[in-house]
């Protein structure tokens, strides 16, 4: 999918395939400095190799490229709602590169999600973002996302998780 861009460049989406590991994985690191949790970052090209083109696919990303430079991706999984007994597309991260912000290209990756969501006849398309951050809020509420912020979000995660499942 191709889209009008402020440069003189074109800017495509594409459906990333495994050869794009090494551009998932920058831009995940990337989104994690930029949220201030490079500190967390555990992914590996290995571990993305596995879990985004292994045996059972974990999610899927769509990469934005203006002309063959990468500028940024969504990186997002079928969620389901019981409440509405259908599908749904969870976003757990969008970036664009720094170079890149200012063109509409966080724009027309999310209106991609939105179209395949309704594509496939989902629900809906949701995704969590931290409240310190005021440019993608603004960005989120000028497309029209409304916050729940009457649902707080919870995470077992390491030793919790081990703890919690019985297993230490």
């Amino acid at each position: 999918m191709t889209f009008a861009h402020q440069s003189s460049q074109p800017v495509t989406l594409r459906p990333a395939t495994v050869e794009d590991v090494p551009t998932i994985l920058r831009c995940i690191q990337g989104l994690a400095e930029y949220e201030r949790l490079g500190h967390e970052c555990q992914a590996t090209e290995e571990l993305l190799r596995e879990s985004l083109f292994g045996a059972t696919p974990a999610a899927e990303v769509t990469l934005a490229l203006v002309g063959d430079a990468p500028a940024g991706f969504a990186l997002w999984f079928r969620s389901y709602s019981t409440f509405l007994a259908r599908p749904g597309i969870y976003l757990e991260d969008l970036f664009v590169f720094p170079n890149f912000r200012g063109f509409g290209i966080g724009k027309q990756l999310l209106t991609s999600l939105a179209r395949t969501a309704v594509e496939r006849g989902y629900g809906r398309l949701e995704w969590a973002v931290l409240d310190w951050n005021v440019d993608a809020i603004g960005f989120y509420e000028s497309l029209g996302a409304k916050p729940t912020s009457d649902w707080t979000t919870y995470r077992l995660t390491g030793e919790s998780l081990i703890v919690a499942g019985g297993l230490l």
